[in-house]
């Protein structure tokens, strides 16, 4: 069995590869779809709340709202936490 590889080792090798790029902006690449996925959940679910208690357009337009928010507030929490993470590594380096 062999050791684990070195996590120096593992870094360099992604960078030579192209890897090293894809694995630091990965997390950033998911972010539209999440801001994007709680707008349109959250206004389907409005849309058939409307549909079922007959309130339309305003359970839709909550939906909206309320899915917008909760998908900015996600977006820049996200955001801050991996500035914050990425601060914290160059300083190590």
């Amino acid at each position: 069995m062999s050791p684990d590889p070195n996590p120096n080792d593992v870094k360099k090798r992604d960078d030579r590869s192209g890897f090293g790029a894809l694995r630091e902006y990965s997390p950033y690449l998911t972010l539209g779809f999440q801001l994007a996925a709680a707008v349109v959940v959250f206004s389907f679910i409005g849309a058939w709340l409307d549909s079922r208690w007959d309130t339309s357009p305003w359970l839709l337009l909550a939906g909206l709202l309320l899915g917008s928010v909760g998908g900015f507030v996600k977006f820049f929490k996200t955001i801050s936490d991996l500035e914050r993470k990425d601060s914290k590594e160059k300083r190590e380096d």
